[in-house]
């Protein structure tokens, strides 16, 4: 064994440089798992990628105001900005920032972490700081916020290569003047594409692209019925389901533009090929485009826990129900050390509090050895 090995091994020994938990991610969930495991005393540290305070609301599009977003939830302790013509990602960045100072989190920054594994009981985590440099921790317990922002998913269509225009996810949308004059796709029939529709009426052409008819809302949406039925998906190890799915879309003043414009009733089916200036159908059809926005949606942001196994045959992660607490399903079946936070029936401002909680509780009774029965499972 070499001497670096064996200075780590007897450090192990002595319990020197282990953390008892460990969060990834500052965004909201993260900071309010990390505000309850201080309050508990549990000695940890916040990883976050992000050079600065905000998690994902530093990079939202300059035109998405206060009064734009869907419902901030309070953090913890400290009440959260209102509805104004702020732009978001300053308002909630400087909240954030705020917050990480008034209770005095732990948080670390730029750190991004690249794997999670099993080293003798405890959890190995490697990461890359801003400069590229590789540093590991070890930690007994993790709690996973690193939410979706980081996971845009993008359909694969053929000839997506070749197109001459200007191609955006909703990661990097660059605002309605830099598309302003342009015949514009918006593909996605989601929240996100039916506000990009509502903001690009009045400046661009556009053609909305949807594989699957939108889900209008009519009414009141049972919140409850909707993060139910999404946790016993994650407790039965399936994938979550996106919440718009279940909550259906209701349009806002700033999409009566687009409504009165007839783009809605106008919207296409998913196209079959991307040409060099277009796209093109099925039935042959062919239309000409500057720019297709790719409203299409997120994927969580897991492939560093990937060597722990934690992946069922269906692709999800399987969450221990917590009776009562519906948004409380955040501890893994098959490794109780790692909960997950933001994730699921989590996956929103007010769930995302809530979780936090419930993930420093799961954290404390690890540690005290009330929250680790079995050993993690292996199996598939």
């Amino acid at each position: 064994m070499s001497a670096e090995k064996t200075a780590e091994a007897g450090r192990l020994e002595a319990g020197e440089g282990v953390w008892d938990s460990l969060v990834v991610g500052a965004g909201q969930a993260g900071l309010a798992a990390s505000r309850f495991l201080l309050h508990k005393g549990i000695r940890h540290t916040v990883l976050d990628a992000e050079p600065g305070p905000g998690g994902a609301w530093r990079n939202r599009w300059d035109s998405l105001s206060m009064a734009d977003v869907h419902g901030v939830a309070d953090l913890p302790g400290l009440p959260a900005p209102k509805a104004s013509a702020e732009p978001a990602n300053r308002a909630l960045p400087a909240y954030f920032g705020e917050y990480e100072r008034r209770f005095g989190l732990p948080v670390e920054r730029p750190v991004t972490v690249r794997r999670v594994e099993d080293e003798d009981g405890l959890l190995r985590v490697t990461s890359l700081d801003g400069e590229g440099r590789e540093s590991v921790r070890l930690t007994r317990t993790l709690v996973n916020a690193t939410g979706t922002w980081r996971g845009p998913f993008v359909p694969a269509v053929p000839g997506a290569g070749e197109f001459r225009g200007r191609q955006f996810h909703t990661v990097s949308y660059p605002g309605p003047e830099a598309l302003r004059g342009k015949r514009v796709a918006v593909v996605g029939g989601g929240a996100s594409a039916v506000q990009f529709l509502g903001e690009l009426a009045e400046g661009s052409e556009l053609l909305w692209i949807t594989r699957r008819p939108p889900q209008w809302r009519s009414g009141p949406v049972d919140g409850l019925a909707v993060v139910s039925r999404i946790e016993a998906h994650v407790v039965r190890g399936l994938p979550p389901e996106s919440i718009v799915s279940d909550t259906g879309i209701g349009l806002r003043p700033a999409e009566e533009a687009a409504r009165r414009s007839g783009v809605f009733e106008r919207r296409l089916p998913m196209f079959e090929r991307i040409l060099p200036e277009g796209l093109r159908w099925a039935d042959g059809r062919e239309e000409r485009v500057d720019a297709i926005l790719w409203a299409t949606g997120f994927r969580p942001v897991l492939g560093h826990l990937a060597p722990l196994g934690l992946r069922t045959p269906e692709g999800g992660i399987e969450l221990r129900r917590e009776p009562g607490l519906v948004q409380g399903a955040t501890t893994s079946v098959r490794d109780p050390r790692i909960s997950l936070v933001g994730y699921g029936p989590s996956a929103s401002t007010i769930g995302a509090g809530r979780a936090g909680r419930r993930a420093a509780v799961s954290v404390e009774r690890f540690l005290s050895g009330r929250g680790a029965s079995s050993a993690p499972s292996r199996e598939a």
